[in-house]
């Protein structure tokens, strides 16, 4: 390949993991969780173009395999798992609880994706020299990024959200630092992803069903004013 096709490679993968970073930055400051859900799907195609670059950049193959698993399971499969099995009114209300106000948690974000580049960097150095690229901390912010969202989120699916913005992150990364890692380890971590999903899918259901809330902050008050109830109970 010559250096005029790799730089162009390397600048279009760069491109992607910008904007897989601003995705980041939107999944934790949207409000509504029907824009947490478009931007994991947005994040997702992302990942899998880094994941198709750097298979055209380093004539990876298997980078050509996790580029389609991505692309089929994140995007298309995981968002109609979730339909099918959560309730329909969690799209359509905005979700405006949670722990820190939206500059407070953006501020966060930006010294944490700060922490992840003096991190990263050193990573991909030691990994060697031909990894040192944007994937890496970029990943690790990523996943950083992906933890602040269910820290800070009390709705059932902004946190499953930020779940899978953890898995996008260490993907991120790790596609770049291990190129030759098995295609059926990513079919695994893939297929395990679909079941937690669809197993989250359904507790979210039977939890609106029988609550009529998936706020994580409303599920621990009552359990806490149940908790008061049976002590009173106990003392009369």
């Amino acid at each position: 390949m010559s250096d005029g096709a790799a730089q162009l490679l390397d600048s279009l993968d760069a491109l992607a993991c910008g904007l897989f970073l601003l995705t980041s930055f939107g999944i934790v400051a949207t409000r509504q969780a029907r824009g947490c859900l478009q931007l994991f799907i947005a994040q997702s195609l992302l990942l899998a173009a880094s994941a198709a670059l750097l298979g055209l950049r380093f004539h990876a193959a298997h980078l050509y395999g996790v580029a389609l698993v991505n692309l089929v399971t994140k995007p298309i499969i995981v968002p109609w798992l979730l339909r099918k099995t959560s309730p329909a009114g969690i799209y359509t209300r905005r979700e405006v609880e949670q722990v820190l106000n939206i500059p407070v948690t953006l501020t966060i974000s930006l010294a944490l994706a700060i922490f992840a580049y003096f991190v990263g960097i050193p990573l991909a150095r030691a990994a060697g020299p031909q990894f040192v690229g944007p994937n890496v901390p970029i990943g690790v912010a990523g996943l950083l990024l992906g933890a602040l969202t269910l820290t800070v989120r009390r709705e059932a699916l902004p946190l499953l959200v930020g779940l899978l913005a953890m898995e996008n992150g260490a993907f991120l990364a790790g596609i770049s630092i291990a190129r030759d890692l098995g295609m059926l380890v990513e079919l695994a971590i893939a297929t395990d992803g679909l079941v937690i999903v669809f197993i989250m899918g359904v507790l979210v259901r039977a939890v609106q069903q029988h609550v009529g809330t998936t706020a994580v902050g409303e599920l621990a008050s009552l359990r806490e004013s149940g908790g008061q109830s049976g002590d009173a109970e106990v003392t009369t």
